[in-house]
């Protein structure tokens, strides 16, 4: 098979569950329930479009400002996503991981993220990470001060430090950076996600509202991506 010119990591700030709910005249949780299963549809069709990475953005450190009530209802939702994938999501290859800030999480949830890491650890077909009480500025702030614990413990020497050294102390060490940022809903920003790992990335916003992102419409965004020019900085002679 001919190896398909598309991203091999693609992310995705999910937007506009929300509003699609109450264009329907129904609660806003409704939507993100429905956005859920939309995540299941695009991971089953990365493999096909050469996609091996998927990060999606699922909860922002600036969340917390929603109502007391939709947190609680998110919180809920990805507890029973976790319970409810984790057996396709291992049988189908697929390697889960999370990145954000796990302090202010539940501890049953937490827990959860925890197993279902292990669970699928040995799989290498699709690596999906989800965005946790994820926040690009937070996730640098942390990464800064666990290298600077490490230059006064003497483990690290100042002069060796560069862009290079502090990637390794993002929550996405394990990961190459995204080729392709995708936004849903028609917003045109970036909402404090992948600032860092986003410096060359190429982004689409698009005006579909998430739950209404079909495997198509990803297929249509990923032609489009493949039309792109990308030169890292450098000129092309």
């Amino acid at each position: 098979m001919a190896e398909i010119n598309g991203p091999k990591h693609v992310a995705i700030i999910m937007d506009g569950n929300g509003r699609w709910a109450q264009m329907r005249g129904r609660p806003r949780l409704m939507g993100h329930h429905a956005g859920a299963r939309r995540v299941r549809e695009i991971v089953e069709a990365c493999p096909a479009q050469g996609v091996k990475y998927l990060t999606v953005f699922a909860f922002s450190t600036e969340n917390w400002k929603r109502t007391q009530s939709e947190v609680a209802g998110l919180m809920k939702l990805f507890r029973r996503y976790i319970q409810r994938e984790a057996r396709d999501l291992l049988a189908n290859g697929v390697r889960v991981r999370f990145i954000g800030d796990r302090v202010r999480l539940d501890d049953k949830l937490v827990k959860m993220m925890d197993e279902l890491e292990l669970l699928t650890s040995d799989n290498d077909k699709i690596h999906l990470t989800v965005a946790l009480n994820y926040g690009g500025r937070d996730e640098v702030a942390r990464a800064t001060k666990r290298l600077a614990f490490d230059v006064a413990a003497g483990k690290l020497a100042p002069k060796d430090v560069g862009d290079e050294t502090l990637a390794q102390y993002l929550d996405t060490c394990f990961l190459p950076d995204p080729d392709l940022v995708i936004r849903t809903s028609g917003e045109a920003r970036i909402s404090n996600f992948l600032l860092w790992q986003s410096a060359y990335a190429e982004y689409e916003f698009i005006e579909t509202l998430w739950p209404d992102f079909t495997a198509d419409v990803f297929a249509q965004v990923l032609g489009n991506y493949q039309t792109r020019d990308r030169r890292f900085g450098a000129v092309k002679v």
